[in-house]
């Protein structure tokens, strides 16, 4: 029997699904901000803003996420002393991306379906 946890196995698969549709870098860029707001040491917080502005937010980034130029030059300036919340409008732009756009579609995927009836078979077990 396998046992899925909704809390645990729904965002893997939400992530999953999202790379099918090429934009994995929406959830990866998100769970790096939960994960970036909890670092208390300053030096570990200018590596990691630095890293995250490498990765999601310099143009022509590896997995580049879609904010407004005037996100973009907030956070450039923001990492230069960077506080843990420096990232928090860019986070909040991708959440909205997710929840209008992605999520919507996630729900009505064959992958959402075949995690419901998996839920549900246990369920019932």
């Amino acid at each position: 029997m396998i046992i899925v946890d909704v809390k645990l196995d729904g965002p893997v698969v939400y992530a999953a699904y999202l790379k099918t549709e090429h934009s994995d870098e929406n959830i990866k860029f998100w769970m790096a901000c939960e994960t970036y707001k909890k670092t208390a040491s300053q030096w570990s917080r200018t590596s990691r803003a630095k890293k995250l502005y490498k990765v999601y937010i310099q143009p022509q980034s590896p997995r580049e996420i879609n904010i407004d130029s005037s996100t973009r030059e907030a956070i450039i300036k923001n990492i230069q002393e960077p506080t843990q919340t420096c990232f928090e409008e860019a986070q909040k732009i991708v959440y909205m991306h997710m929840e209008r756009d992605s999520y919507p579609r996630f729900l009505k995927s064959e992958m959402y379906q075949k995690l419901l009836k998996t839920i549900q078979a246990n369920n019932n077990s």
